[in-house]
């Protein structure tokens, strides 16, 4: 029933899209009378919308002349001129929903149109990216065409210093990431006056790749932490035992990455303990007075078992750097808590810091939905539909590409070991290499781009790599990548953010080859030729097929896979892309593998052949899917947990902000009668004479609350409670 209804009146998002060409079509019919302004009456436009607003109109009732004046603006800084479906992108935001356009749609543009019209309000838009060096592109690039309208632009970095951060965050629109945000909110609740905080407020945010960001990365809270002292000695210990484990000692989960010692575990390392004098011999492991041991224990086991290098983290100048699973990339400044990233320096041998305790936190869930309005883009979101709207409110429509997608994707080829799919994959990228065709290897993991390097290199076949190692050639490697013949390997950095265009990317080539040139006629002459060879490459590379993609393996997350495939067929762009698959891979081998065996032993798969069948392929989604169903059980908890902590969080930030914001408010007095409590609560009698045994347990209390050394002998001295305030106020 529901599909002829669907055939008859067309889907939800069809019958939307198509009310929106309503406005375009309004948009598309004024687009003359804003050609003939000069630059000067067209930047005014900006002054007449703001009188507008204060005059009583909403920003629904200017939406189609601002949109017009950003087009119009677009084509005369940029030299680009929005199309009628990204203005339909641009509506889609200001409504509060999400736009879900393929790769090389124009996202960054679309973004533009929301933003101006938002930024008329002068409450700050904050356009949320993935990582600093897309914050820097976008602000830089887009910010000409808001500076020509009289809009100003802010870029927050991760080591912006905070008078910086503030006049970003006083700018009409403000580029930064999701962590600086969070982070800045987080720190800003942590300052002793007004003056030094740096956020204005939540009023609109446009969140790029809002599946990363609103999904993927939901399963990590920001943490801000401090240093505790610890013990940390013992992680070296204990590392050392690690190595005297077998495999029966422990059983590990690898769908949950959780590890657990057996019985027989239990009993060698109580044995080694005992024999490296770490507790006493008439003690157990479990005992009250070893259960810290046992922290150590599991933390070096997950670190060994579970955590590996070059996959999960590297080590730069000495230190650990975790890897975001989902983009690639390094997150400088981010440590594993509960230990575990003292355990990961013990095993890889490197000075070990001390563990951190939480200062304050909060999950992006919450952070978000502190907006007034959010919105979001992404070309892959409609998987996740049901989280998005369910969670933050926010409805996902496709918008239809300007050109239809001329890529094609062909079938996954799977083999039954890792060496025999690398073979293929070398085979496959020759072929492409032969006839000119640029190729797009995407990987997993650092390990798994450096062992195909050394397979490409074996066989002669140059190529650039792209991780977490050579992020710093990132932008000169994607320019590159679509020149015809250029081999690219690559972990998830080139899956998202990422416009990989045939022939090379002229913007970023002519800023390589022309930088150390000073003679004007010499470059005009040099960025002529530039121009011809980069259209001859990209006919050669069309003609070639376009980009090719390869995928080595299958990710958790299908969104991830198809943003790897994204990377082809832009704008109409021929393209191809194709995934490689063995039993070894983690996704196989963990989730799915002994169905998929069984159905590879029916096909009759044989040693160095490759199978391609719509039950193979229909298995792999189902345990793609079963994992995204596990990782959105573990976001939905961890947002369970953190509803319960965000009220109390918004109610001691609000106490906290009405204190700062009001003179009248004696902090001191506040202090004193907090103090007073708590001392009336630890002590209940009514008079100060005490045993000795009594005066300990208090003293060891003050100390748990205060983190003051107050030894039981002054306590005893003080004579009476109110003595004790006052030397605890002191």
């Amino acid at each position: 029933m529901l599909n002829i209804a669907q055939r008859i009146f067309g889907s939800t998002n069809t019958r939307l899209v198509k009310s929106l060409y309503k406005i375009v079509n309004q948009i598309n019919a004024i687009e003359h009378e804003f050609q003939i302004l000069s630059d000067e009456s067209l930047k005014n436009k900006t002054i007449e919308f703001k009188e507008q607003l204060n005059n009583g109109k909403t920003l629904d009732d200017i939406l189609v002349p601002a949109f017009a004046v950003v087009r119009e603006a677009s084509k005369r800084i940029l030299n680009m001129r929005h199309f009628d479906v990204q203005l339909i992108g641009g509506i889609v935001l200001h409504k509060g929903m999400i736009s879900e356009m393929k790769t090389g749609e124009g996202k960054t543009l679309v973004a533009t149109l929301a933003a101006y019209l938002n930024a008329l309000e002068g409450k700050g838009v904050h356009v949320v990216t993935v990582n600093d060096y897309l914050a820097k592109r976008d602000a830089d690039w887009m910010g000409e065409l808001y500076n020509s309208l009289g809009i100003t632009v802010g870029c927050i970095l991760s080591d912006t210093n905070d008078l910086d951060r503030k006049k970003a965050y006083n700018c009409d629109i403000v580029y930064s990431t999701n962590n600086n945000l969070g982070f800045d909110y987080l720190r800003d609740n942590m300052k002793f006056s007004r003056n030094e905080m740096v956020q204005r407020g939540f009023n609109y945010a446009i969140v790029d790749e809002v599946d990363l960001i609103l999904i993927d990365e939901a399963r990590t809270p920001l943490i801000i932490s401090g240093q505790v002292d610890q013990d940390i000695k013992m992680y070296n210990k204990i590392d050392k035992l690690i190595y005297e484990l077998s495999e029966e000692d422990y059983e590990l989960e690898e769908k949950h990455r959780n590890i657990f010692l057996t019985e027989c575990g239990i009993t060698k390392i109580e044995n080694l303990l005992i024999q490296h004098k770490l507790i006493s011999s008439n003690t157990s492991l479990y005992d009250i007075d070893n259960m810290i041991i046992m922290h150590y224990i599991t933390q070096a086991l997950r670190a060994h078992k579970i955590f590996s290098l070059d996959k999960d983290y590297i080590i730069k100048d000495g230190n650990i750097i975790i890897i975001d699973e989902f983009t690639g990339r390094m997150m400088d400044g981010r440590r594993y808590s509960d230990g575990l990233h003292q355990a990961i320096e013990a095993k890889e041998k490197l000075n070990v810091n001390n563990e951190n305790q939480t200062l304050a936190s909060i999950t992006f869930q919450n952070y978000f939905r502190m907006y007034k309005k959010l919105s979001g883009m992404t070309g892959t979101a409609e998987t996740e539909s049901e989280e998005l709207l369910g969670i933050y409110n926010l409805q996902v429509v496709q918008i239809p590409t300007n050109t239809p997608v001329q890529r094609i994707d062909l079938n996954d080829d799977i083999y039954c070991t890792e060496e025999e799919k690398f073979d293929a994959i070398i085979k496959f990228i020759s072929e492409c290499h032969k006839k000119l065709q640029p190729v797009l290897v995407g990987t997993i993991s650092i390990e798994k781009s450096e062992i195909l390097s050394k397979l490409l290199t074996k066989n002669k076949l140059k190529h650039s790599v792209l991780n977490a190692r050579y992020h710093e050639q990132e932008a000169y490697i994607i320019a590159q990548a679509g020149i015809p013949g250029t081999i690219t390997i690559a972990t998830n950095m080139a899956g998202r953010g990422t416009d990989i265009q045939l022939g090379g990317n002229l913007k970023m080539l002519a800023k390589t080859t022309l930088a150390n040139i000073l003679d004007k006629e010499i470059i005009s002459i040099k960025y002529k030729q530039l121009v011809e060879k980069v259209n001859k490459d990209k006919e050669i590379a069309i003609q070639a097929g376009g980009l090719c993609v390869i995928g080595t393996e299958r990710h958790e997350s299908r969104r991830i896979d198809n943003q790897l495939r994204g990377r082809s067929g832009r704008q109409g762009d021929p393209g191809l892309s194709k995934f490689f698959l063995s039993l070894e891979d983690d996704l196989l081998r963990i989730f799915g593998s002994d169905k998929i065996k069984g159905m590879l032993k029916k096909l009759g798969m044989k040693k160095g052949e490759a199978i391609q069948h719509t039950w193979i392929s229909r298995a792999i989604e189902k345990a793609q899917h079963k994992v995204e169903l596990r990782n959105y059980d573990i976001r939905k908890s961890l947002l369970k947990f953190d509803n319960v902590i965000n009220e109390q969080r918004k109610v001691v930030f609000d106490q906290r902000n009405r204190i700062l914001d009001n003179d009248s408010y004696n902090i001191s007095l506040i202090y004193r009668d907090i103090n007073s409590d708590i001392v009336n609560n630890i002590i209940h009698d009514k008079y100060y004479n005490l045993d000795d045994e009594t005066y300990k347990l208090i003293s060891s209390e003050i100390t748990r609350i205060y983190s003051i050394t107050l030894d039981y002998n002054t306590i005893s001295e003080l004579e009476s409670k109110n003595k004790l305030i006052e030397h605890i106020n002191n």
